[in-house]
């Protein structure tokens, strides 16, 4: 066994880790930090193995996002987060062994220097990994892509549906009613003679 084959599962073995403990941490934080450890670990099995895109397409889209996932699931639940803000510095040591986790497995990634697999096909020759991907989705793949694409964006319309919904107490804006909106609708001109206050004679009482 080389050492490709070694990083190779241990980057297996860390998101396996990782993802059992996105579900079993009761600490939304720390979900949060282990599924960047997941899709991270994911993504250095990908490049190892040949798929150096797809790799980088993950970190790229779902560790960049991933924070901003998790803030839509709390807006969404309605969870508290001023004890998570207060409580930032003891989540810090925990980032930090998600973040040297992190810088290892990149050390790992570089150091293997052996030939990487290729699972795609076996006569790519020198096709980079990128065009052999475009030119696979765009001809004998193009309509599971449109499919998937179809299906996403039917996702994104249902979750901003879902946020839109009426609730007792809430403010909402109304679009249409901010276009008509004109300034008489809003702001009146009174004018008003300017009146100099006089100060009381002798021995008058002030009125309030």
């Amino acid at each position: 066994m080389d050492f490709v084959q070694i990083a190779f599962l241990a980057f297996a073995a860390m998101a396996t880790i990782a993802a059992l403990g996105v579900i079993t941490v009761r600490n939304p934080v720390h979900s949060a930090l282990l599924l960047v450890l997941t899709f991270f670990s994911v993504a250095c099995t990908w490049i190892i193995s040949g798929a150096e895109f797809l790799g980088i397409a993950l970190i790229l889209v779902y560790v960049g996002a991933v924070m901003v996932l998790f803030l839509f699931v709390v807006m969404m639940l309605d969870i508290d987060v001023a004890p998570l803000r207060e409580g930032f510095v003891r989540y810090l040591p925990f980032g930090l062994i998600v973040a040297v986790v992190m810088l290892v497995e990149m050390l790992t990634l570089i150091g293997a220097k052996a030939a990487m697999a290729t699972p795609f096909a076996d006569n790519l020759g020198d096709v980079p990994n990128t065009k052999w991907l475009a030119q696979a989705l765009f001809t004998d793949f193009m309509l599971p892509f449109e499919v998937a694409a179809v299906i996403l964006t039917i996702a994104v319309i249902a979750a901003v549906m879902l946020t839109l919904r009426r609730r007792p107490g809430a403010r909402h804006q109304d679009p249409s009613a901010q276009a008509r909106v004109r300034a008489s609708d809003r702001i009146r001109m009174v004018k008003m003679d300017a009146v100099k206050p006089q100060a009381p004679a002798a021995g008058e009482e002030v009125q309030s």
